[in-house]
């Protein structure tokens, strides 16, 4: 049993699947998330694939700012996620609410609503950006399963 969740944990650091969530951005930050999947980044070459439902995802990217309208949303997806499971906030809405904190409907960033594993500020975050704090993630992952080995 254990060299099976040993396995299991080496393929989701070899090839983690992303979700992509907007939980009330811009735009920006989607477009440019959008972007570091496109073939001129390559994104794929660290095996991370863009997936589109949360059953089958090991990261779950999350632009703008939660309001309270998706707040239940949000947390119904990171939910349905398999453990282990990663959220990344993309961009300065999600991880502080940005240009939107104080407004009447936001509630914050992503991490006051479900845990966070890594911030990438900026707005909009570049695709390199976003690519280096994902790569970031995995590798800290890499080297989390190295120790407990």
């Amino acid at each position: 049993m254990a060299f099976l969740n040993k396995m299991v944990t080496w393929a989701r650091v070899k090839s983690p699947w992303i979700i992509h969530f907007n939980s009330g951005a811009c735009n920006a930050c989607d477009i440019e998330i959008i972007a570091a999947l496109t073939p001129r980044y390559d994104i794929e070459r660290f095996g991370i694939l863009l997936k589109a439902t949360p059953r089958h995802a090991d990261v779950l990217v999350c632009s703008g700012p939660v309001t309270r309208q998706i707040r239940s949303r949000l947390i119904r997806i990171y939910e349905q996620m398999a453990e282990p499971k990663f959220v990344v906030a993309v961009g300065t809405c999600a991880c502080s609410g940005g240009v939107f904190k104080g407004c009447y409907n936001v509630m914050g960033g992503v991490d006051s609503v479900i845990p966070v594993s890594a911030f990438i500020p900026g707005c909009p975050a570049c695709p390199e950006a976003i690519m280096d704090g994902v790569v970031k993630l995995i590798t800290s992952l890499e080297k989390a399963e190295e120790k407990s080995a």
